[in-house]
């Protein structure tokens, strides 16, 4: 069993970061793969970027590729997410996710638990 709970969410303009971190508590963190996957209103979930159990291998939707980073520490059980170049088109609630596997997961039904989500709007 894994619990997840975010923070770091809130309003910025146009060109701003921000980062959005996870704290996982159970002992599976470790061997979990996770991902994050945001909402915006009116729209389905959607992938955001994933990251293998160890970290060594990471992956991310076309639309945040070259401004996203996703990072992991397993000794403090955290996932973060620093988003750069912000856009008004990434205002969603972003969710992290994991896994009961160690590969990589690209859709929502492929993970396990889920957190309450942070919000993170943009401002043009």
């Amino acid at each position: 069993q894994v619990q997840l709970v975010e923070s770091g969410g809130g309003l910025v303009q146009a060109g701003d970061s921000l980062r959005v971190s996870c704290a996982a508590s159970g002992r599976t963190f470790s061997s979990s793969a996770m991902g994050w996957f945001r909402q915006a209103p009116g729209k389905e979930r959607e992938f955001v970027a994933t990251i293998s159990w160890g970290g060594g291998t990471t992956s991310y939707a076309d639309s945040v590729k070259g401004r996203f980073t996703i990072s992991r520490d397993n000794a403090k059980n955290t996932v973060d997410l620093q988003m750069n170049s912000l856009k008004p088109e990434d205002t969603a609630v972003y969710y992290c996710a994991a896994r009961r596997f160690r590969g990589l997961g690209f859709k929502s039904d492929e993970y396990d638990y889920w957190g309450q989500g942070t919000q993170v709007t943009v401002s043009s």
